[in-house]
């Protein structure tokens, strides 16, 4: 039985979804647990797998169409079935949403369903949008056959003269088009003409399938040529996401920071102590990130002062510490959140890290969990760059934010007056000057650095045999 592929409703606040990329075409075979499509909110993008095995029968959306969530986007089942009601249901309510743009046709009249029949060809439900009538264009007479291929191979049926009985275009047509023109999807063709791009050179001359995404501004093509000495490169929607989060905050807050570093020799020790028991399974693999994490909760339950939310006319100070983390994946930086920090040990602060990062990286992370205004206070680790110094930026509302950057050798004087190169970590602490004094943010910073110094792992570590 034919079943509804469902936008997924990704976190309360999310309303619709944009459709980044169809991993399947319409008559391919999807295998439950295949990739069926990619998509974005407007914190974070997913990956989208088949829940059922079969044909895709139908897209009732394309690439860059946004989508109510909860809303039917394709249809899975087997050659043959009638989807006529699936499809009707799903046309419906597109037509009903603003966002989503002009329908895309989706079933066949009888009478072209009666000539498929008689041809011998294979019984195709999906029409694509390119072989669909538009304004002033009238009916298009093309062959089952003809409309798969082209929808496959990106071509538009309009530009062909059908050389099939009564002017019909059939697959012939469609392939020897494709002897002269680039390959590219409908959704390509339209942003094509729209937005006067044009295709990348490199995947014209290996005739690959090009995509909207795929396009490029004429400026571009002509670097890649050689013809100029630049090109521009078009922003993804979360790397604007992230430009227009970051511009918000500097102009919506006073922001300060204030660089230190603390005595890390206690924390290496630490790892070079976990690294054997965690190989051999008997301890999870505690990093130096999670330690400092862990520091950071215990520091902030002395500071609550620290861990908060700027709201303009009032400071909202929250009873747990609610940690957010930077994880840099593919698609961009994400900052999931450790929902009750202080309430984890050591070992459950570090796996439910790792549980989280992975699951940004997978694409799979609820945007719920993405929210500036689901954590308290947010760290940011650069130390695996190299990095000495630098000025993070806040995730407001949030009061502060920690920079976390690489140990390095610095000349200490130690309590017997003599001097040591001591391995050092850099710290640095933005923070909301309208919330926050210059001293307080100095008291948080000092007891960070004790904890870090003085690290209390609350567990007992395993001897190594």
């Amino acid at each position: 039985m034919a079943e509804a592929v469902i936008m997924p409703r990704q976190g309360q606040s999310v309303e619709t979804c944009v459709i980044t990329k169809w991993h399947k075409e319409v008559g391919e075979r999807v295998e439950e647990g295949d990739l069926l499509f990619s998509y974005e909110t407007d914190k974070a993008a997913f990956d989208e797998e088949a829940k059922v095995s079969g044909i895709l029968l139908a897209r009732l959306f394309e690439e860059g169409d946004e989508v109510p969530v909860l809303q039917t986007v394709a249809v899975i089942g087997e050659k043959g079935e009638d989807i006529s009601a699936l499809i009707k249901e799903g046309a419906r309510n597109k037509d009903e949403t603003p966002a989503g743009g002009e329908p895309s046709p989706t079933a066949e009249t009888g009478k072209e369903k009666d000539e498929q029949e008689q041809a011998g060809e294979e019984q195709v439900t999906h029409v694509p949008p390119a072989a669909a009538p538009a304004g002033g264009k009238g009916l298009l007479k093309a062959s089952p056959r003809a409309r798969r291929r082209a929808e496959a191979e990106g071509v538009d049926l309009h530009d062909l003269t059908g050389t099939g009985p009564g002017g019909r275009i059939i697959e012939r047509d469609v392939l020897q088009s494709l002897e002269h023109s680039p390959r590219m999807t409908p959704l390509a063709r339209e942003k094509m003409k729209k937005e006067h791009l044009v295709p990348p050179p490199d995947k014209v001359a290996r005739h690959e399938r090009i995509t909207a995404a795929d396009l490029v501004e004429p400026s571009a093509a002509a670097f890649s040529r050689g013809d100029e000495e630049y090109r521009d490169e078009p922003l993804s929607r979360m790397r604007r996401l992230i430009a227009d989060g970051m511009y918000r905050s500097l102009q919506n807050s006073a922001q300060l920071t204030h660089h230190t570093s603390a005595d890390a020799r206690r924390l290496m020790a630490l790892r070079k102590k976990v690294k054997p028991l965690a190989r051999a399974g008997r301890l999870p693999d505690i990093t130096l990130n999670d330690m400092i994490s862990y520091a950071v909760v215990k520091a902030l339950m002395k500071h609550p002062e620290m861990n908060g939310h700027f709201l303009e006319d009032r400071v909202r100070l929250f009873r747990n510490v609610h940690l957010g983390f930077a994880v840099d994946t593919e698609r961009g930086l994400m900052v999931p959140v450790v929902r009750e920090a202080n309430l984890l040990t050591l070992e459950g602060l570090s796996l439910r890290m790792k549980e989280l990062a992975t699951a940004c990286h997978n694409g799979n992370i609820s945007p719920d969990l993405l929210a500036a205004e689901s954590a308290s206070f947010t760290v940011s680790n650069l130390g695996a760059f190299g990095i000495e110094y630098f000025t993070p930026v806040l995730n407001i509302p949030q009061i502060g934010i920690l920079g976390v950057n690489t140990i390095t050798l610095r000349p200490w004087q130690m309590e017997d007056g003599s001097v040591a190169f001591l391995p050092r970590l850099g710290l640095s602490l933005t923070y909301d000057h309208r919330a926050v004094d210059g001293a307080p943010a100095s008291r948080f910073l000092q007891t960070l650095c004790r904890e870090i110094a003085e690290f209390d792992p609350g567990i007992e570590f395993p001897e190594n045999e």
